[in-house]
């Protein structure tokens, strides 16, 4: 059995190995990540919205008399033009009335032709005293009321002839007419209530080449807008200049850009935003009305901002922050704005200067204040077609050796031959 002072002298020796040991261990290599240099430039201030389509006419066709509806003219869901008769309303009980009015008419007619030579014969009578004043002053009253009464049947006329105009329903503007809500054989009218009237709604016709794309943004990213305007760091375009891009409910982008067309200016007090409207065109009928929409708008553009990839910009609970390398090779962390996206990146608009190395893969391995490997960093869709190319040029290419005499190899050509005959 060892004495206490051997075994002292053999842990100090235990001791000194390692720590010699432990000076000529190599230190693990630093992590490497890819970097994007960011560098600072102008790009388009857009925001994305969910609209609803609407027609950019709308109007209701109702019965405008009372009657029984003969029959419907058009075809339902085609186009039709302004003034075109879509429906009939039985015009009998209307046509028997202007005759009626007219008949009325031709008797005040011949009542103030009577009462007119009347008066004329009376005021040449009266120079010679053949008349009393008296009976030339009846005869020129009897003239005017006759000539009044001429003129009140030509009014009843009239109305006559337009209720008898109302028996053919048409189109009051150009456009889509939809399904009719009353079929033919069915009583038609008009209502009377103390607030106004209104006919049977018999169908719908609706304009919609062009449509419109109603849509609300909150009144505070508009003065966030506005004050970026006003301090030069956003430039907004004016209203019939601002392009809308629609994406259609299959998530598929609709061709024709639109305009922004109306912007409210009261904020609505229920909800906390404002009306806005854009126009687009619609000449093969793809928009409906009626459909939600996404809608991409572009206000303008932004001055002085960062496009850093999603992946390189982190969050914690202080923000938005970047891991960066500085010259010295070392990670560094730069809090940074980043509040809205375009494409796969990070509008940054406060935080980052020119020449910065932003860390996009590897931020995992990389520590504040330790040095790191930096290799430059490429997009998906780019890294995966060179590692594509690389792949194909390893690849060696495979020819047949050509027969020679005597090498009893035969040519591929003749092997086919050979394989085919035996096939058969």
């Amino acid at each position: 059995m060892k004495s206490r002072p051997q075994r002292a002298s053999l842990s100090y020796l235990c001791l000194i190995v390692l720590a010699a040991c432990s000076k000529h261990a190599p230190l693990p290599p630093p992590p490497q990540v890819a970097v994007v240099k960011a560098q600072s430039q102008t790009v388009p201030l857009e925001r994305q919205f969910v609209g609803r389509l609407s027609p950019y006419y709308s109007a209701n066709v109702t019965a405008r008399v009372s009657g029984v509806l003969l029959r419907r003219t058009y075809t339902e869901g085609t186009q039709v033009r302004a003034g075109q008769v879509l429906f009939e309303i039985d015009p009998v009980f209307y046509r028997a009335q202007l005759d009626s009015d007219l008949a009325v008419l031709a008797e005040d007619q011949a009542t103030y032709v009577n009462d007119h030579v009347t008066a004329l014969r009376n005021r040449k009578l009266l120079p010679v005293g053949s008349v009393s004043q008296q009976t030339v002053d009846n005869s020129d009253a009897a003239e005017r009321s006759a000539a009044a009464k001429v003129k009140a049947d030509q009014a009843v006329v009239e109305s006559a002839r337009v209720s008898l105009n109302y028996t053919r329903v048409t189109a009051p503007i150009g456009g889509i007419a939809g399904q009719q809500q009353v079929t033919a054989g069915a009583v038609v009218g008009t209502s009377t209530s103390d607030t106004g009237g209104s006919g049977t709604l018999l169908t719908t016709v609706q304009q919609i080449d062009p449509m419109y794309v109603n849509f609300t943004i909150s009144s505070a990213d508009l003065a966030t807008l506005q004050q970026a305007q006003s301090s030069g760091s956003v430039d907004l375009q004016k209203q019939n200049q601002t392009t809308v891009q629609i994406g259609l409910p299959n998530r598929t982008p609709y061709g024709t850009t639109g305009t922004l067309d109306f912007s409210d200016v009261t904020v609505n007090a229920a909800t906390g935003s404002i009306n806005m409207r854009a126009l687009v065109a619609n000449p093969q009928r793809r928009l409906l009305p009626g459909m939600f929409v996404t809608l991409t708008v572009n206000f303008g553009q932004q001055n002085n901002v960062f496009l850093i990839p999603q992946q390189g910009v982190q969050r914690d609970t202080v923000g938005a922050y970047v891991l960066v390398v500085g010259a010295d090779g070392k990670v560094g962390r730069k809090d940074v704005e980043a509040a809205n996206s375009l494409g796969n990146n990070w509008v940054v608009t406060h935080g980052l200067a020119d020449g910065d190395q932003i860390i996009v893969t590897g931020v995992q391995m990389a520590r504040e204040g330790t040095p790191v490997k930096t290799v430059a960093w490429q997009p998906p869709a780019a890294a995966s077609g060179a590692a594509a190319a690389a792949a194909a040029s390893a690849v060696p290419t495979a020819s047949a050796p050509a027969a020679t005499p005597g090498s009893g190899a035969a040519p591929a050509s003749a092997a086919s031959s050979a394989s085919a005959g035996v096939a058969q």
